[in-house]
């Protein structure tokens, strides 16, 4: 990253209890720090990371460890907009750690590295971490800019609004219904409900790791290559695979999109499945109890080229409800810091089973909402119900 003479250096924290990579980063970026282009601090956990940002103004970024003793890093990031609300954070984590990044992201990170570090892999994030901080804070610099991008929001949410199904399949052998209300003016998740030949349906339900209008195109760019890629390879893993090709050929924005792909047999009940690193859907019986489907240990889409996706197979009888979800639905959180969670999922169905798919998906909305209160929604929240008939 270059530096012009007159701008001062960007301030970097870098959070982690391991005690050798301060050692480590100073020896690496010594060249910039000369430079003047990074100025670096260090603290060993999130308790002393705030005393950092409170002592230390106009910290630009922040590259912290997801592990670590008296406050880990996912707490770390639901603290740090109380004191600079437009800091950039990274998150360092094992490889495959899907859950923990995916809960780092909805908590407002704007990108992560694996371990062990490969660090012209985190020169790359942190400059492209800066940049993206550099765009948006001239974005704020003027109220023109502000005005005409909430325009753009407003046109932005439309036409992701009008590229959802409105429309789902209502007969003797099934009922399907969704919908979905973003955090914010656009969303990163979606779903889709679409026919195939043979009288199957395809099903997809997926959520893009960022919010806002960049998260919204990669929701669009993702959604028209799933769909283009199910009607020409039929299997579920297949399709997931080519996706996922297609997506990291091009991905500049460093994105990736967990993806629930199933090709529904409404005449049989089967469901066969593909699972691309999203939450496991539930299936509701008709005496209210529960299970949640098996997973087929697959990896978010967009991350890595090449990979094959396995594949599972249920089959659905009569009366049985299929429950898509995102984790807008069961990490939605109340005043105390709880999360919905799982077990209140499955309560929604178990204490008082709705009739239809329409009123089931009401059923999770509403929950979600009465438990959240007056905390401000921060996450995408999406439902795709399928009744088996």
């Amino acid at each position: 990253m270059t530096q012009t003479q007159t701008q001062k250096p960007y301030k970097l924290l870098i959070v982690d209890d391991e005690p050798d990579l301060e050692h480590l980063m100073r020896q690496r970026m010594r060249r910039d720090v000369r430079s003047g282009i990074y100025t670096l601090y260090f603290a060993q956990n999130g308790v002393e990371a705030l005393e950092r940002l409170n002592e230390v103004p106009d910290i630009d970024m922040v590259l912290s460890d997801i592990n670590m003793p008296r406050m880990d890093g996912l707490t770390l990031l639901a603290q740090i907009p109380n004191i600079a609300p437009d800091i950039r954070a990274v998150v360092v984590s094992a490889y495959g750690d899907m859950k923990n990044i995916r809960t780092a992201m909805n908590r407002g990170a704007f990108d992560f590295v694996t371990k062990p570090i490969d660090f012209q892999d985190l020169r790359v994030t942190i400059e492209r971490t800066l940049k993206n901080m550099e765009q948006w804070r001239e974005a704020l610099e003027s109220r023109d800019k502000l005005v005409r991008l909430q325009n753009e929001l407003n046109v932005a949410s439309q036409m992701q609004q009008s590229i959802l199904p409105t429309e789902f399949p209502d007969s003797d052998r099934c009922q399907i219904h969704a919908n979905m209300e973003p955090a914010r003016e656009v969303g990163g998740d979606f779903f889709d409900v679409f026919p195939l030949p043979g009288g199957q349906i395809g099903l997809a339900i997926a959520d893009v790791s960022d919010k806002g209008v960049p998260a919204a195109l990669f929701m669009m760019s993702s959604r028209t290559l799933l769909k283009g890629s199910a009607i020409g390879a039929m299997a579920p893993g297949a399709v997931l695979k080519e996706v996922n090709n297609l997506l990291t050929e091009e991905n500049e924005a460093a994105m990736f999109v967990t993806t629930f792909y199933a090709v529904y047999t409404p005449e049989t009940g089967q469901v066969a499945y593909a699972n691309g690193g999203h939450n496991p859907p539930l299936v509701v019986h008709p005496d209210g109890s529960s299970t949640l489907l098996p997973g087929t240990d697959g990896v978010a889409l967009g991350v890595f080229p090449g990979i094959d996706f396995d594949q599972s197979a249920v089959e659905l009888s009569a009366g049985d409800l299929l429950v898509l979800y995102t984790d807008g639905v069961t990490e939605a959180m109340n005043a105390d810091g709880e999360e919905f969670g799982m077990e209140r999922l499955q309560s929604v169905f178990s204490e008082s089973r709705p009739e239809t798919t329409e009123a089931a998906n009401k059923a999770v909305f509403k929950a979600v909402h009465d438990f959240a209160g007056e905390t401000p929604q921060s996450d995408d929240i999406t439902c795709v119900t399928v009744l088996q008939r």
